[in-house]
């Protein structure tokens, strides 16, 4: 059973963007805010990068650590590690890029898989102490996402998890938002919820009891063009939403 107190490491084919591999463990002592992405996803190209960046800039990378997760269910073909050091190249990501390992059977990648991804764009955020705090499907909101990670960066390392619960609360009392309760971490230890864009994912279902996501929006046509293209320098316009 999966446990946010204890999640599992990250699952790791290679990184981009960093001097030497990184690891979930390495980086406790800081927030850590996981965004996995697909290069081929426009809500991951329109929304999900665009929004990592601006985390990136504006907070501390001492104390808040942004990572990316290039996390492949589909068009296997296109998306290959050669074609992503390309487009961080092309689209300036400022921090490092893990390759979600494949499980080499067509489904979902071992990370993906572990942390019970409904697809992407998936946001999480790890406190402090490594603990999943939160996981987000789709475009969670800037304001209540800077809000929510201020918050975590303000706990200890060694903070118990009742205190961390105190908190909790009081950004409950504070953010108003009618479909993210807050109340509900004292019981399930982390929030598992979506963000304002839906995201698209694959067909596999998930212990945590969300709607099953079944719209691939990029079509095989639109893949064999881009894989086709020498440089990839925007995003697909003939689809929407998130993959």
């Amino acid at each position: 059973m999966f446990d946010p107190e204890t999640p599992p490491e990250l699952a790791v084919a290679g990184w981009l963007n960093t001097s030497e591999p990184l690891s979930l463990e390495s980086l406790k002592g800081r927030v850590v805010i996981l965004v996995a992405f697909q290069m081929l996803c426009p809500g991951c190209v329109e929304h999900a990068i665009p929004q990592a960046k601006r985390l990136r800039a504006r907070f501390n990378s001492e104390q808040v650590a942004i990572v990316g997760l290039h996390s492949v269910f589909e068009h296997h073909h296109v998306m290959t590690p050669e074609a992503l050091e390309v487009f961080v190249s092309e689209f300036k990501l400022p921090f490092p890029v893990a390759i979600d390992q494949p499980t080499g059977d067509g489904l979902p990648p071992r990370t993906m898989s572990a942390y019970q991804m409904q697809g992407t764009p998936t946001l999480l955020i790890f406190d402090r102490a490594g603990r999943l705090r939160r996981h987000y499907f789709g475009q969670p909101d800037d304001i209540m996402l800077a809000a929510e990670i201020m918050a975590m960066a303000i706990e200890d390392k060694g903070s118990p998890r009742n205190e961390a619960s105190l908190i909790e609360r009081k950004i409950a009392a504070t953010l108003n938002n009618p479909s993210h309760d807050h109340a509900d971490h004292d019981r399930h230890g982390h929030d598992h919820d979506h963000g304002e864009a839906c995201g698209c994912g694959p067909d596999h279902d998930h212990e945590h009891h969300h709607h099953r996501v079944e719209n691939p929006a990029l079509t095989e046509d639109t893949a064999r063009r881009l894989a086709g293209a020498e440089r990839m320098t925007e995003p697909p316009h003939d689809a929407k939403g998130g993959r």
